[in-house]
């Protein structure tokens, strides 16, 4: 098995870059189906999903609009349960068809927020694509229409999901091995 080191922990190769990529486009497959002459507004949390909102949107073939915030809840390996907006939402989401497009659901506390927040704007319909789901982590009751993969409970780096702002420049996934 492959394994790296990033700062002071060692990772394990867990998800190969082939497996990302097909599982991203069945995502974007899905989403051209149930989105057809919606004109959606993609939401892009950074700063962990902008690998796989790039990937998904060479798939999405239906028109529509991208946009950022930036949300904040980890410190090194553990959620702090404390949700900071770092960088809002610019456009008006009222009436918009909106997917919220995240690197990971794992306890729910950030969606749980986006969600709300979307709901308080005046956002016609909501459709939230994940990447990676945690179901084991989950603490809150959100609904996640797109799942690319479902992993356990472990702590992961890669494809744009860091360890202390580090390795979201690796193509693969790899899990954090425990000492």
């Amino acid at each position: 098995m492959e394994t790296i080191t990033i700062r002071d922990r060692q990772f394990t190769l867990s998800i190969p870059e082939h497996d990302i990529l097909k599982a991203v486009k069945n995502v974007a497959e899905q989403i051209n189906n149930d989105m057809q002459n919606l004109n959606p507004l993609f939401i892009c949390v950074l700063n962990g999903a902008f690998m796989f909102a790039s990937d998904l949107m060479k798939h999405i073939s239906i028109p529509c609009e991208i946009t950022f915030i930036k949300l904040s809840s980890y410190a090194g390996l553990y959620t702090t349960g404390v949700v900071k907006e770092v960088m809002g939402l610019s456009e008006s989401v009222i009436e918009r068809n909106v997917v919220v497009v995240e690197d990971i659901v794992d306890t729910g506390i950030t969606m749980e927020r986006i969600l709300s927040s979307l709901t308080t704007q005046g956002a016609k319909s909501i459709k939230v694509a994940t990447f990676l789901q945690k179901p084991d982590a989950l603490q809150r009751p959100i609904n996640i229409d797109y799942v690319a993969m479902k992993i356990p409970n472990d702590f992961i780096v890669g494809y744009g999901l860091d360890y202390d702002g580090y390795g979201r420049n690796l193509k693969e996934i790899y899990t954090v091995i425990n000492d």
